[in-house]
């Protein structure tokens, strides 16, 4: 497995050269990621709960690695991290289903050429 702590501190490490070679990049995506927390509509830890679930639809092991530490920091016990897994789960196999009609279509479509 990898070594998750090491690898989040190259990521925020990289971010960080980012951020010095394109400070308004990066004060943009800050920004996007603080807006939520301006509504209060959802807590902090459901907000991280949720990016989780879209960092594993994503595929983005930064953004696992950093907002499964920031759930965890907000209190966001092992099962609630793994409900929201199931979720990404459950919308990647929907992602899948879905394209799966798409795929028939695209087939039966080549045969009538």
């Amino acid at each position: 497995m990898m070594d998750w702590n090491t690898y989040r501190d190259q990521v925020l490490a990289g971010v960080g050269e980012v951020g010095k070679l394109s400070p308004d990049t990066v004060r943009g995506y800050v920004q996007l990621g603080a807006a939520g927390g301006k509504t209060n509509h959802l807590d902090a830890k459901t907000r991280e709960l949720i990016a989780l679930a879209c960092a594993v639809t994503l595929r983005c092991d930064g953004c696992i690695t950093v907002h499964g530490q920031q759930a965890l920091k907000l209190g966001a016990t092992r099962e609630e991290i793994a409900e929201a897994l199931g979720v990404a789960v459950a919308l990647n196999a929907g992602a899948a289903l879905v394209y799966s009609t798409r795929t028939l279509d695209a087939v039966a479509a080549a045969g009538e050429i």
